[in-house]
């Protein structure tokens, strides 16, 4: 199947500037192809993954990948879907968030047939007057105010700065097209201005024939219309220390039979065979949730590998059997990161007592019921006696007390005082 087919199958094409020029260029050769990310922050979250999804499929089917970590672009700032102007960075913030996306970007790709490039090389090079004469003038103000990026903010307001971002994306293109011989450009659907006018661009210099092509991926929405990829805890991070690959992998596995196949489709590489067959067990056999577990263990061994994805399933599983006494000081860290959480001293305290200190129980008379009908777990282990004491030295390293208040009702008390 073309690689085009392919997305179109997935749901995840947009808008296709030229879509039997793409389909038939990509039958002719192994294209080489870009998409960009600003160094905004240190690390990607899912919602900056889908793009990048796209190009690793194009990677797997032989094409060449280029990503631009945008040293250049990103010292300027991106109107596209803000209101406001984004705050300038510093240089040495620039300079550790290239690092990081950097290293996350090779994670994703490998080393072989993969090039990653900073703007920042090219137009840092471009003076005032080369930037007014070469590109300025191939460029009209009335079609840049009708691009949606720039329409979208001109009750607010927007400035010359951000105003001129995509000229800066579109002379991008061009030095692709020139340098790296790249003919295709992927983002989200609100880049398409900005990919556009890069194509306008070539095609003023290079020439109206020249074969460049712009593909844009849905927004994606959950079934109930909130937007994918954020959760009461916020975003979903790539980066194992902002999000860790238990809560990684959690964030899939408990995501609705409405949206799960739709998900396997943009960011897991199983076929087609595959894929519909888990679609079938969600329609029959929706209770085993096999594509919900699917989905997860191989969107997170994508994204953290196979190591990380065994542990979190075993976190899992610990956790579901209400086994923790097994799991190490570490493995609370990720498993609890989210739980509701109370601070305690390192004193030795009696449990009803405790169990009202910290607020888990609302008094002493539920606080001693609760103990003796045995509805209280403290570190993986049932506590009946009223007269029990919380010794906090006695478990993860001194550093918590996990506390179980029925089945499903998780405390994490930390030590800090």
């Amino acid at each position: 199947m073309n690689i085009v087919d392919e997305l179109k199958w997935r749901g995840a094409v947009n808008q296709v500037t030229d879509e039997d020029g793409l389909r038939e260029l990509t039958n002719e050769k192994q294209i080489s192809l870009y998409c960009g990310t600003d160094p905004t922050g240190d690390s990607l979250h899912i919602g900056h993954l889908i793009p990048f999804m796209m190009l690793k499929r194009f990677q797997l089917a032989g094409h060449h990948p280029v990503i631009i970590i945008g040293g250049g672009t990103g010292a300027i700032g991106d109107p596209s879907g803000r209101k406001t102007e984004r705050t300038l960075q510093t240089e040495s913030q620039l300079e550790h968030n290239k690092k990081a996306l950097t290293e996350q970007m090779k994670k994703l790709f490998g080393t072989e047939n993969f090039t990653i490039v900073d703007n920042y090389t090219w137009l840092s090079k471009i003076s005032m007057i080369e930037f007014l004469r070469d590109y300025g003038k191939l460029f009209n103000v009335n079609t840049m105010l009708n691009k949606e990026v720039v329409a979208s903010r001109l009750d607010n307001g927007i400035s010359f700065t951000e105003f001129t971002y995509q000229i800066l994306q579109a002379v991008d293109f061009l030095h692709l097209y020139r340098n790296n011989d790249v003919q295709l450009q992927i983002g989200g659907s609100d880049q398409w201005g900005n990919i556009t006018s890069g194509i306008d661009l070539i095609h003023k210099v290079e020439g109206p024939e020249t074969k460049v092509f712009g593909l844009t991926i849905p927004l994606m929405l959950k079934a109930d219309g909130t937007k994918f990829g954020k959760t009461a805890g916020g975003a979903v991070w790539l980066d194992p220390k902002k999000t860790s690959p238990y809560e990684f992998y959690q964030f899939w596995l408990n995501q609705d039979d409405r949206d799960v196949v739709k998900y396997l489709k943009y960011f897991t590489f199983l076929d087609q065979d595959q894929i519909n067959d888990l679609a079938e067990k969600v329609e029959k056999e929706p209770w085993k949730r096999e594509a919900q577990r699917t989905l997860a263990r191989e969107v997170t061994t994508f994204v953290h590998g196979e190591a990380a994805t065994k542990h979190a399933e075993e976190i899992s599983q610990l956790l579901f059997k209400g086994d923790i006494k097994d799991l190490t000081t570490e493995d609370i860290e990720q498993a609890f990161k989210s739980a509701p959480s109370v601070d305690i001293s390192a004193d030795v305290v009696n449990i009803v007592d405790w169990l009202v200190n910290t607020n888990i129980e609302p008094s002493k008379r539920q606080a001693r019921e609760d103990v003796k009908n045995g509805a209280i777990t403290v570190n993986g282990e049932k506590v009946t006696d009223i007269e029990a004491e919380i010794n906090p030295a006695d478990h993860f390293d001194g550093k918590y007390v996990v506390v179980r208040r029925g089945k499903k009702h998780y405390t994490l008390a930390k030590v800090t005082k």
